[in-house]
């Protein structure tokens, strides 16, 4: 038999009815255990993320368009029945997870991101920051994907892609000269971002443009190494890479990556 009585709690300073129960087991001449009942704690949503988890939703189901602008504050807010201040806290969640943006101005007001791929370039920054992934790591799953990413980059190569990548070199090789090591090591590092967009594939550019970020701002932290190799491996690269020898091409990245690796953090 269940028995049902009616208990009272408070919570955030609201007092809520809610039903307790009690259980008994029938008499029986068998003793049988009785299933224990599996309660999960009660949610109470803070309205901020409820209108966050509203604007989400009508996103997700394409009701809300990329660029598409959300009514003017004040008329959202008496829509979702709450104050401009909640509203503009649910807004600013949105905003740092890239989904929106705030322009300002006569034409301005909340819009739905019609890019946010940068958002999560800076979320593997952050991961890093907090000290999720190393470089290592990073430097190590960019050597796993290499083939995939040099085969793909040189199936949708243009002739104008190739152009880029030796001026890229060039341009690498005189800032070395030079003695612009920041220069040359931005300019490095560029070159993978440009395999990366090469490929057609947005979730691969994002992956490497976020790596790259996490490398460069090690590097400046611990200063210059001895990597006079890239440059070098770099021409051999462009030419194995341009007369379409893509396996030979990942594996002079791949070396190259693995030098890197090595130069940065000796076992």
């Amino acid at each position: 038999m269940i028995v049902l009585g009616p208990t009272s709690t408070v919570q955030d300073g609201t007092r809520k009815h809610v039903m307790s129960t009690s259980y008994s087991s029938p008499p029986s001449s068998t003793t049988v255990a009785a299933p224990v009942p599996q309660f999960k704690r009660v949610r109470i949503d803070r309205a901020a993320d409820n209108i966050a988890r509203q604007i989400r939703e009508e996103i997700s189901q394409g009701r809300l368009k990329p660029g598409a602008k959300l009514p003017a504050e004040r008329a959202l807010a008496a829509e979702l029945g709450v104050s401009r201040n909640t509203l503009r806290e649910a807004v600013r969640s949105l905003e740092q997870a890239g989904l929106v943006q705030l322009r300002k101005g006569v034409h301005g007001g909340i819009f739905v991101r019609e890019d946010n791929s940068g958002f999560l370039a800076l979320g593997l920054l952050d991961l890093y920051r907090l000290g999720g992934v190393t470089p290592r790591q990073l430097i190590e799953a960019h050597i796993w994907i290499m083939p995939v990413l040099v085969r793909e980059a040189w199936r949708l190569a243009t002739p104008e892609d190739i152009a880029q990548l030796e001026r890229n070199i060039d341009a690498a090789e005189q800032a070395a000269a030079n003695g612009e090591f920041e220069k040359k090591f931005l300019l490095n590092h560029e070159f993978h971002r440009k395999l990366g967009r090469m490929t057609g594939n947005p979730i691969m550019a994002v992956l490497v443009d976020g790596m790259m970020q996490v490398l460069v701002e090690f590097i400046v932290r611990i200063g210059p190494q001895d990597n006079a190799y890239i440059l070098t491996s770099r021409r051999r690269f462009m030419a194995q890479f341009t007369r379409g020898d893509t396996e030979a091409a990942a594996r002079e990245m791949t070396q190259s990556l693995q030098n890197f690796l090595d130069n940065y953090f000796p076992a």
